[in-house]
């Protein structure tokens, strides 16, 4: 049997176990180039790249056709070698050339490569036991002989073998969780001591480490790990360890266990959101030109991070607003991406956006951690946490963060990877040489172009022809735009648009005004004096409509925004706004970040605030900004209610003339719209609070609710409550201050505060009460109820009673069911008979609800019931039915909560493998989601006998 081997040197052994010499080191490359992708077809300019990268000679295709026919020879003979009758056809791997290149006809299991992919991937897998998986992981880490594509050069060959050699690490991390739950920590001492030395920044190694010493009796060897860990994280990265490496210190130091959770190894490769991949590079710069000397300065600390792949490289690209960082970074980013597998976070920092405060790192690890796929209910309250998990994701991984528009160092650190592998670029107007001094950045100076540059700019966008035919005008352009890429854009637009123009004239009017932008070489107090006469000209040569939109767009607040609410701001038709935004976009007025969205760079919303607030408040722009209210509140109305069609409803004040709220029909919709508009949402709620629009702000508090809720932006619901409820309270208004009570408590309750939702809670039944609202009166006193456990406190039948009648009298069936469900709760926890009427009663009121949640939640508890009554067919019906309705809704906490009752149900009837492994499959979604429970549940595990 052939057998190719690529975890090593490069080898090919033929059926008889001969080695086969393959040729040259680049012969060689072109078969690893193609075993990777064994039994694929591989196209011809990707083998190309993968083989010679950048250093291609002029007749790279013939080289490549010669080393293919040579490799043919090679397959040939060492299939004629192991064949056991001369006359016979040989039978072996096939090198197949065909329209979408070249295929090595071989089966993966004869590549040790894939092989130990595959087995790496068993090895992982939920179900086994501890000792199969250490056999399984054991032959899978045997197939290394050494460094992978040994003897190979170049960077596909660099990147590969760094990719490989994480796939290993997280092997390795499997094989000793599993080899340590089965006693073997004499074995993971011996494979973990020389990893740890050549990864010492890997912190899963040296926790791995940590557990087998502490198991095998050497506590303070395990301890001293622990510092030298310690001390070269925050001498290489300046961080500490992590979470795990934490507590896992604490337990040696109190001589407890440090084992390994069951089961914790990492799930398969591309497998849940742990594998979520993410993609959030801007579009690509269109017509982007000059840079080089910086692209190679870039491409020179990416070689670096492949020389150096245990450290985190950061790159800080400075310069004076307009000067194109932005750009750089993101044609530079877009051009690597493929060097960066696990993908690609970005984030607009909105450092010096004169519109509204900056992002903050809270904000941005929370957006990082939602492209990461971490579900909502995983997200740490606190920022040292959060910054921990977004570490944690980024461990063994290989992604570009690009951080943009960066305000100081202190913004930019708590968003710096942890991991080895990663690099951070980061985009600044300020130096930052913080980063530079403490965590070593590298700086890239951004300066105004050369006038090479700056002409092969103008010459891009307005053709060679045009450039040839007027030098001297040319030349003036480029003077008076100072050689600033934003301002040379927008003046070249103009042109690009009016063939016909002469330059001349462009130059002469240049001169006319003034507009030198010279100021933006950083020594102005007011870098937006001069810029403001380019901006001022390209705004006056717009159409009256586009020069309207564009002044009005001062007036919005959030970061960006999209047709429908633009054309709300305007009282114009989505149609007509869609041009006139269109015509802004071929000026470079706005940028279409996103397909649909509007934003404007910070100078030029700079000065389309200064334009709009020269405007008459009592004409030119009250109307507007309350128009654009009017479409944010309509439509969050709109896409909450189709989220939880049964909340307290609430009439939301009437849209005047010329709004164009958005159609939302379906949940996907709502959400989508929300994660969409979060931040405009809010930005737009503070402005109508400052406006004295004070029932637009309480409301759209209120609208933003559930979103807030259901995606854990815990703190964002605060703050939006609290302002909502400073408005409410400016209009006397008790249905608003009630609701905005209510949501204050909810957010205090899901931040663990339960003393500080408590005056709120009572506030709020106080108010719902006033105003006769008997739905908000019962979800007030189910809120109570839930706070109070948060405080041992039980006592609670009492209230449950009244938020049922609550519910009965505003005929509320969805109300009335949640209550039911909650005292059969109540009574199955006593063991009593009643729980199963309250539990039947609930779920015939479900029956003409769409309510999926709470008909699940009520199957569970009565299966719960029927279990305490020792009923344990009926229980496993009952939860069978709850298990299917929270896997349709994708509720995977609500699933681990069956499948561990399940699981019990199976243990009351000594039937224990069946308990094992529901135990087991609600363990794995805890541990997933990093919850509490998990520890209750493998105390379970580990005393089933």
């Amino acid at each position: 049997m052939t057998e190719f081997l690529l975890l090593g040197t490069v080898e090919l052994y033929g059926p008889g176990g001969t080695a086969v010499d393959l040729g040259p080191a680049r012969q060689r490359s072109v078969l690893a180039a193609l075993l990777v992708d064994a039994g694929r077809w591989v196209a011809v300019e990707t083998l190309i790249d993968r083989v010679w990268g950048q250093d291609q000679p002029a007749q790279v295709r013939p080289s490549l056709y010669a080393h293919i026919s040579r490799l043919r020879r090679v397959l040939v003979g060492a299939a004629e070698r192991g064949s056991a009758d001369a006359n016979a056809p040989a039978a072996g791997p096939q090198l197949r050339r065909g329209p979408g290149g070249y295929l090595l006809d071989v089966p993966p299991a004869r590549v040790d490569l894939h092989r130990f992919q595959r087995l790496a991937e068993q090895g992982r897998a939920a179900g086994l036991t501890d000792a199969d998986r250490v056999v399984i992981l054991r032959e899978a880490l045997g197939l290394w002989r050494g460094e992978p594509l040994a003897g190979l050069h170049g960077v596909w060959a660099e990147r590969t073998r760094r990719g490989w050699e994480q796939q290993r690490i997280q092997a390795v991390l499997a094989w000793a969780d599993a080899e340590l739950r089965v006693g073997g920590h004499a074995d993971v001492i011996g494979a973990l001591t020389p990893l740890v030395t050549e990864h010492p920044l890997v912190e899963p190694l040296a926790v791995a480490l940590m557990r087998a010493l502490q198991a095998a009796g050497r506590g303070p060897e395990a301890l001293t790990g622990y510092v030298v860990l310690q001390k070269r994280l925050s001498e290489e990265l300046g961080a500490d360890p992590g979470a795990e490496a934490q507590q896992v210190h604490q337990a040696i130091l109190r001589g407890e266990p440090a084992q390994p959770a069951a089961h914790s190894v990492l799930p398969p490769s591309g497998a849940g959101p742990r594998h979520t991949v993410p993609a959030q590079l801007p579009l690509p710069i269109r017509g982007f030109t000059g840079r080089q000397e910086e692209l190679a300065r870039l491409d020179g600390i990416l070689t670096a991070a492949a020389e150096r792949p245990v450290a985190v490289l950061v790159s800080v690209v400075s310069g004076t607003a307009g000067v194109g960082k932005t750009a750089l970074a993101v044609h530079w980013a877009h051009r690597v991406a493929d060097r960066f597998p696990d993908g690609q976070l970005y984030v607009n920092l909105r450092g010096f956006d004169p519109s509204g405060p900056a992002v903050t790192p809270d904000q941005a690890v929370r957006g990082f951690l939602d492209a990461l796929g971490v579900p909502a209910e995983r997200v740490p309250v606190d920022l040292e946490a959060r910054v921990g998990l977004y570490r944690s994701r980024l461990a063994g991984r290989r992604v570009l963060v690009v951080l943009d528009n960066a305000r100081d160092a202190s913004q930019v650190r708590p968003l710096l990877p942890g991991a080895a592998g990663c690099l951070a670029v980061v985009t600044s107007r300020s130096r930052l040489s913080g980063l530079v001094a403490a965590e070593g950045a590298h700086p890239v100076a951004l300066d105004l172009l050369s006038r090479a540059e700056a002409r092969d700019l103008v010459t891009h966008r307005l053709g060679e022809h045009r450039v040839t035919a007027e030098p001297e005008a040319v030349e003036e352009i480029i003077t008076r735009c100072a050689r600033l890429p934003l301002a040379l854009a927008i003046v070249t637009a103009r042109a690009a648009t009016r063939p016909g123009l002469p330059l001349t004239r462009l130059a002469d009017e240049l001169r006319a005004t003034h507009g030198s932008l010279t100021a933006f070489t950083g020594d102005s107090d007011d870098p937006m004096t001069d810029a403001r006469t380019v901006f001022s000209w390209s705004h006056h040569a717009l159409t009256s409509g586009a020069a309207r939109l564009f002044t009005l767009l001062g007036l919005h607040p959030g970061p960006d925004i999209s047709t429908p609410a633009a054309a709300s701001l305007t009282g114009l038709p989505q149609s007509q706004v869609h041009a006139l935004l269109t015509e802004l976009t071929g000026t470079h007025l706005i940028t279409e970040h996103a397909c649909g969205r509007y934003a404007l760079h910070d100078l030029l919303r700079a000065y389309a605030t200064e334009q709009a607030h020269s405007l008459d408040p009592r004409s030119g722009q009250q109307t507007p900004v309350h128009r654009m209210l009017d479409h944010y509140l309509s439509t969050a109305h709109t896409a909450d209610q189709v989220l939880d069609p049964y909340r307290s409803p609430v009439t939301p004040a009437r849209s005047g003339p010329g709004v164009s709220p958005e159609r939302i029909t379906d949940h996907a919709q709502a959400l989508a719209w929300f994660t969409a508009e979060h931040p405009v949402l809010l930005a737009a709620l503070r402005q109508a609070a400052d406006a004295g629009l004070h029932t637009h702000a309480w409301q759209l508090a209120r609208a933003l609710t559930t979103y807030l809720q259901r995606r854990g932006h815990w703190q964002d619901l605060l703050a939006a409550q609290r302002t909502g409820l400073i408005a409410a309270r400016r209009l006397s208004d008790d249905t608003g201050q009630a609701h905005t009570h209510l949501g204050l408590a909810l957010a205090y309750v899901r931040l663990l505060r339960p003393a500080d939702a408590r005056p709120h809670l009572d506030q709020a039944l106080e108010l719902f009460g006033r105003v006769a609202d008997l739905v908000g009166q019962g979800d007030t006193r189910n809120a109570i109820v839930v706070a109070r456990s948060q405080e041992n406190d039980y006592d609670t039948k009492h209230l449950l009673i009244q938020a049922l009648g609550n519910f009965q009298a505003a005929g509320h069936h969805v109300g009335q069911a949640r209550v039911l469900n909650n005292l059969g709760w109540y009574h199955a926890t006593r063991a009593d008979t009643d729980a199963l009427t309250y539990c039947r009663q609930a779920l015939d009121l479900l029956k003409d609800t769409t309510d999926r949640a709470i008909k699940a939640a009520t199957w569970d508890t009565y299966g719960y019931a029927h279990h305490q009554l020792g009923r344990h067919d009926q229980a496993r019906d009952c939860y069978r039915q709850a298990l299917e309705l929270y896997r349709d809704l994708g509720d995977r906490f609500g699933e681990a909560a069956v499948l561990t009752h399940f699981g019990d149900t199976h243990h009351a009837v000594e039937k224990s493998a069946e308990a094992r492994t529901s135990w087991q499959q609600a363990l794995t979604i805890l541990d997933d989601l990093d919850l509490p429970e998990a520890a209750q549940l493998r105390a379970k595990l580990g005393n089933l006998a």
